[in-house]
């Protein structure tokens, strides 16, 4: 069941430890989505703790917990979210075994532009 309501407008809660990338995510994204930021894995937790979104948006290296980590865990306890991983580093052991173990709607190299993030939030909240 989505955590929105019919009338309202979907969750996102973006997580990034690059304060001026989450800004530049959440100005992009405000007009079409609720949209919450956290900048680490261990801040979003505390948020997805207290309520839950339709899609998490997360980076993947930052200090603490890294986003894989954090989405795998997320995919557990919230399996009806969406989740994008945004990366600056191309690996490919590392995304194919991303997409299957965290159950990703997309997985998005940084730096993204905003109507490529758009387009990955609308075909992941399409499939809900």
């Amino acid at each position: 069941m989505p955590a929105s309501a019919p009338d309202s407008k979907p969750s996102v809660l973006l997580i990034d430890d690059e304060p001026n990338i989450l800004e530049l995510m959440r100005v992009g994204l405000e007009k079409d989505y609720e949209v919450e930021t956290a900048a680490s894995a261990e801040e979003a937790t505390l948020l997805t703790g207290t309520r839950q979104y339709d899609l998490i948006v997360c980076d993947q290296v930052m200090p603490g917990q890294n986003g894989l980590e954090f989405l795998m865990r997320s995919a557990e306890r919230h399996p009806g979210t969406r989740r994008i991983m945004l990366t600056g580093y191309i690996n490919p052991e590392l995304l194919s075994r991303a997409v299957p173990l965290a159950g990703l709607s997309a997985c998005i190299l940084k730096p993204a532009h905003p109507d490529e993030l758009k387009q990955a939030i609308q075909k992941a909240l399409a499939t809900k």
